[in-house]
């Protein structure tokens, strides 16, 4: 990637700024990024209307479904879009121009300036939708990846102690098979809290 490619980046995961943790929705294909939002700022902006409100003052061409999520563009960024999951999550997913677009998009005038701007608001729109700094929204980033990892070892484990073990019962494998299951599930929603919970309870059955 030449460095006119990456001026919008960070070392990003995805196509985003990479501040927040992945998640691919099953059956989706589709690459987005999940971001823990401040206690009570979602009620207090109302919800994925208030977000809707919040994009028009950074992105162009908004246009909102009838579920009140939107979708816009900024120079670069060909597609934006943002709501507040029922978990109390920012999902969002980014769609920016790459390759032969994006070198003449840079390469026209004051193309580097609106690619550069495209950042900024990106960044600041994430502020205000979250209610955490850039480097908080990475520390948490960091925290969730550490709860999804745990969460992994956990199902691990238990399997590889109940393929070892000779004492452990039919009915209690069958309780930790649940709780894999669940485990699972929480982690394919992306929610590593959750999952890390569940891990918890798995974890004490064989300690």
């Amino acid at each position: 990637m030449s460095r006119r490619e990456s001026i919008y980046q960070k070392a990003p995961a995805l196509n985003t700024l990479g501040e927040g943790s992945p998640y691919v929705p099953h059956g989706s294909g589709k690459d987005m990024e999940r971001f823990e939002v401040k206690r009570g700022l979602i009620k207090s902006m109302n919800g994925n209307a208030g977000l809707s409100k919040l994009a028009t003052e950074f992105f162009n061409d908004v246009e909102v479904n009838a579920d009140g999520i939107f979708v816009a563009t900024f120079a670069i960024l060909e597609r934006v879009t943002a709501e507040y999951t029922d978990d109390d999550k920012l999902l969002v997913d980014v769609e920016q121009m790459k390759g032969n677009t994006l070198s003449e998009f840079l390469s026209k005038d004051g193309g580097r300036e609106q690619a550069l701007e495209s950042r900024v608001r990106w960044s600041t729109f994430l502020d205000n939708a979250t209610g955490y700094s850039s480097k908080q929204r990475g520390d948490k980033a960091k925290e969730g990846a550490k709860k999804i990892s745990k969460s992994k070892s956990a199902i691990a484990m238990a399997r590889k102690f109940m393929e070892i073990s000779d004492s452990v019962t039919d009915e209690k494998k069958a309780i930790a098979e649940d709780l894999m299951i669940q485990i699972q599930q929480k982690l394919d929603e992306g929610n590593g809290t959750r999952a890390l919970s569940l891990s918890e309870k798995l974890n004490k059955m064989f300690n």
